[in-house]
C-alpha cells in the first residue's frame, strides 16, 4: 500500500503506482504534472511517452487489506500516486525522456543497467551523469560490472566443441 498521507501541490511531478487505464497511457510508472487537486480526483498532464501532453484524471481508489490473523479488513481510499522528482533505473525502463541525469556513487551493480539508463534519453545532449570514484571524488568514468561466473555453470551441448 502507498503512504497513508500525501502532501501535493499544483505543478508537482507525480508517478502512478498502478495500471489505471493502459490504453489512455495511465500505467504503473507514468509521470504526470498536477494541474488540479480535488477531494476525489487529481488532474494532470502526462509528461512522457506516446500520450505526452494528454490531460487525464486520477480517481481516489478504494484499497482493502486483510491478514488471516486479523478478524477485520482494513479499507482505505487513496490516490495511487507518489511524488516523482527522481526514479530508479528499473522504474525508468520503457520510458523515453528528453533529459535525464544519473548519480553513480559506485560502479553499476547489475549487467545491463548502464545500457537501460543511457538508452532512456532521445539524444546524448540530454544525458548527464555524476560519477564518484572510490575516494568519493567526482570522476569521468565508471565500470559496467559483469559477473562472468554466471556463465561457468551454463552448458551448451555441442555448441563449443570446436574450440
Amino acid at each position: 500500500m502507498p503512504e497513508h498521507e500525501l502532501t501535493l501541490k499544483l505543478y508537482t511531478p507525480i508517478m502512478l503506482l498502478r495500471n489505471i487505464d493502459p490504453p489512455a497511457g495511465m500505467c504503473n510508472g507514468t509521470r504526470l504534472m498536477i494541474t488540479y487537486l480535488g477531494q476525489n480526483v487529481i488532474k494532470g498532464i502526462i509528461l512522457t511517452g506516446t500520450h505526452e501532453g494528454t490531460v487525464v484524471a486520477i480517481p481516489r481508489i478504494a484499497l482493502n487489506f486483510s491478514d488471516p490473523k486479523w478478524p477485520f479488513t482494513l479499507k482505505r481510499r487513496q490516490f495511487l500516486v507518489r511524488l516523482c522528482y527522481a526514479m530508479t533505473i528499473n522504474k525508468s525502463q520503457g520510458q523515453t525522456l528528453e533529459k535525464a541525469g544519473g548519480f553513480l556513487p559506485k560502479p553499476i551493480f547489475s549487467h545491463g543497467q548502464l545500457y537501460v539508463a543511457v538508452s532512456r534519453v532521445r539524444s546524448a545532449a540530454g544525458l548527464r551523469f555524476l560519477i564518484h570514484n572510490d575516494d568519493s571524488l567526482p570522476s569521468d568514468c565508471t565500470k559496467n560490472v559483469v559477473y562472468t561466473e554466471i556463465y561457468d555453470e551454463l552448458s551448451f551441448p555441442g555448441e563449443f566443441e570446436h574450440l
